[in-house]
């Protein structure tokens, strides 16, 4: 029997993996009886920010992740291309119809029984995956501090809005994707345009906006990658235009030019009934979010399905607590998978979970230990959570700087064509994966 707590996308996915191995797995999750301040559902593998499981874009490095975990039979993969809905070269799914595919799945398996309520001890004996997330509750969060005897870290990650897709104003909006580029031909993004004029007075009005600043501890950073809207403000009045507002590779059909800003909206669910503002996360307080954004050329009458928000997100200190297998080093019958572990990313959380399964159905039936190859991005991502710097562990998500770098010979033959790096890369990963699961499957 192995417990794994938290039903997110990593606990979902080490709960599959264990049971796959025809191992007894109690899964808890603490939903509904205790929700988080993003969650909404009681349902498994809820996205609480973007509906978007990064790029598909061939020999890219979420590409290849994405790759080696179909590869191993992920259940949360499979989910989400069962769920897909356009969104240009990313994975974006219909959040509603994914978390319900994963649940049914979940639910509807023999060895995995579920287990509803907080948990707020570590079972002592027993293997355990710790899959909570970054959202973790205190007493468990406390409970975590305890049995590593180590303090949390922290940072800040927030989630943008949705808007109602009947109240965007499509003689203003246009459909495009960036340089004309999708996935399957379409044009799978709503863009409003704005020109200098509006886009100065978009930024005077973040920049003035009210926000609940004041509830923040400023020693607690933000994550780089997901910074709020009117941080990014702050740093400098071109840094949304050259960030989530960038309008390169799209032309405004009204015009024939290129606008000078553009805010682009990202379909939500099948029903193409909802938009998320790509890149919008903020923490404005919510009457300021709906005056500032109908700023926006074609939300001037958005009605927000929900509001940008900014959480607590909680994370360990890895390097200094796990090995490469993701055990806690102190008492290896103790996993941790998900951002918990100090990745950042909805793939990557997949990842962790993948390989936190795998490694806890070794260590409960006595099989040797089979660490993914350093060459995969899994192998890498493992690597990562094990190897870097303890003194300043940031959030990771999987980027070719994870990965092994090629050998000089080939470095120099390829020295100028970046893409045929990346490619070779990937080639080796995906090879080196191939010849693992000959030994391990």
């Amino acid at each position: 029997m192995v417990h794994v707590i938290g039903a997110g996308l990593a606990g979902s996915e080490a709960a599959w993996q264990l049971a796959g191995a025809a191992i007894d797995v109690t899964l808890h999750e603490m939903r509904p009886h205790h929700q988080t301040p993003a969650h909404k559902t009681a349902q498994f593998a809820e996205l609480v920010c973007s509906n978007s499981l990064k790029s598909e874009t061939e020999c890219s490095a979420p590409w290849l992740l994405k790759n080696e975990l179909r590869k191993l039979g992920s259940l949360v993969l499979r989910a989400a291309d069962r769920a897909r809905v356009p969104g240009g070269h990313a994975l974006t799914v219909d959040r509603d119809l994914f978390s319900e595919e994963v649940t049914r799945a979940i639910e509807s398996h023999p060895r995995i029984r579920i287990r509803r309520g907080e948990v707020t001890a570590i079972a002592e004996g027993d293997a355990v995956i710790i899959a909570t997330g970054p959202l973790t509750s205190d007493a468990l969060a406390a409970a975590i501090v305890r049995v590593t005897g180590s303090e949390r870290l922290f940072f800040y990650d927030a989630i943008s809005p949705i808007v109602d897709a009947e109240s965007v104003d499509m003689s203003i909006a246009f459909r495009a994707s960036r340089y004309g580029k999708s996935l399957d031909g379409t044009d799978d993004y709503v863009n409003c345009p704005l020109s200098r004029e509006e886009y100065e007075r978009f930024v005077d009005a973040v920049l003035a906006g009210q926000t609940y600043e004041s509830h923040f501890d400023e020693k607690i950073p933000f994550f780089e990658a997901c910074l709020p809207l009117e941080e990014l403000a702050r740093r400098g009045r071109e840094t949304l235009r050259f960030g989530p507002m960038k309008p390169v590779g799209l032309i405004d059909p009204r015009t024939g030019r290129r606008p000078y800003a553009v805010v682009q909206l990202r379909q939500e669910n099948l029903r193409a009934d909802s938009y998320n503002l790509v890149g919008f996360q903020n923490h404005l307080k919510f009457g300021e979010q709906a005056r500032i954004l109908r700023l926006i050329p074609g939300l001037e009458n958005a009605v927000f399905l929900r509001y940008g928000q900014i959480h607590r997100n909680t994370y360990i200190n890895a390097p200094a607590l796990l090995d490469g297998a993701l055990r806690l080093r102190a008492k290896p019958r103790i996993l941790f998978a998900g951002q918990i572990s100090g990745v950042e990313g909805y793939i990557e959380a997949i990842a962790t979970g993948l390989m936190a399964g795998r490694h806890a159905a070794a260590l409960v039936t006595g099989q040797p230990l089979s660490l993914f190859p350093r060459e995969t991005a899994l192998g890498s991502l493992a690597h990562y959570i094990a190897h870097a710097d303890a003194s300043d562990y940031q959030p990771a998500n999987i980027t070719f700087d994870l990965l092994p770098k090629l050998d000089e010979e080939t470095r120099q033959r390829l020295r100028h064509d970046k893409k045929a790096r990346q490619a070779e890369v990937c080639r080796r990963a995906l090879q080196a994966m191939d010849e693992y699961l000959g030994v391990y499957v």
